[in-house]
């Protein structure tokens, strides 16, 4: 995921050089490598139609990019996103963890310690979603905006994928060019400077589960210090997970200024 959790949405491409291809492939049926092209063509177009776009209703997600972990749900009608991380603490032990509510302009936080025992001096903060200034916060980009319906950025993977095979049962494979278009985006700039060419091939597995894509992992290699890691998104539970509300009465209050001095510190 990106470190600011963004949200991408992107539109499908029209059927129209498709048919065109499928149409040469009729007529020259036994030009192998035409086949190989079309068929390339064909999956990576599938995949990406399966890509979440709002007609599902509201689904979960989840996903890892090396360093954080995230989970939440997108509720398209609402223009609405949550999403939570948990942040460990190597020297001390505990957890923070950090949850977002955004529902059109408005976003709640609610902020978390796990596994203090011992240890003083942490903040309190009240058990409530906690509703924020964006006025009050010196990076009001580090918080998660609604910007679509496709947190996990499957879609620009996607678009910039090379090569696609299709396996059957609803699997796929393929590389993808992390430096073409709106991909290089997606992993921090840093990662991708010390990847250098082997950014251009970058090996992904997906999954598609009827119409809509379940999971996407890139096998990101190891990159000068860095070690080789698993960029991950999952979708899931479309059209049944709960639908997403402004959290209301006891739920929620507005947020006390220790909570601005932690999300801008």
């Amino acid at each position: 995921m990106n470190r600011d959790i963004r949200a991408a949405r992107w539109a499908r491409h029209t059927a129209g050089p498709l048919a065109a291809l499928l149409g040469v492939t009729v007529l020259l049926g036994g030009c192998g490598k035409l086949k190989e092209e079309v068929a390339a063509v064909t999956a990576k177009q599938t995949l990406l139609d399966t890509v979440p776009d709002g007609s599902e209703g509201p689904f979960r997600f989840s996903g890892k990019d090396g360093t954080d972990d995230v989970s939440g749900s997108v509720d398209p009608a609402a223009k609405g996103l949550e999403l939570s991380t948990a942040i460990k603490d190597p020297e001390h032990g505990f957890t923070t963890t950090i949850a977002f509510r955004v529902l059109g302009e408005d976003i709640w936080t609610k902020i978390s310690f796990t596994g203090t025992e011992g240890l003083t001096g942490l903040p309190k903060l009240p058990n409530k979603w906690l509703k924020l200034d964006p006025a009050k916060l010196t990076d009001a980009e580090s918080v998660p905006k609604y910007e679509g319906t496709d947190p996990g950025n499957a879609g620009p993977l996607l678009q910039a994928a090379t090569s696609v095979t299709e396996a059957g049962n609803g699997k796929y494979s393929g590389s993808i060019d992390l430096t073409s278009g709106e991909a290089a985006k997606v992993l921090e700039a840093e990662r991708m400077t010390a990847l250098g060419e082997a950014a251009k091939q970058v090996p992904f597995t997906a999954t598609v589960d009827g119409e809509h894509l379940t999971s996407l992992t890139l096998d990101v290699p190891a990159a000068g210090s860095a070690k080789a890691f698993q960029y991950v998104v999952q979708y899931r539970d479309f059209g049944s997970a709960p639908k997403l509300a402004a959290p209301a009465g006891a739920q929620a209050q507005n947020a006390p200024a220790l909570a601005y001095e932690l999300l801008n510190g």
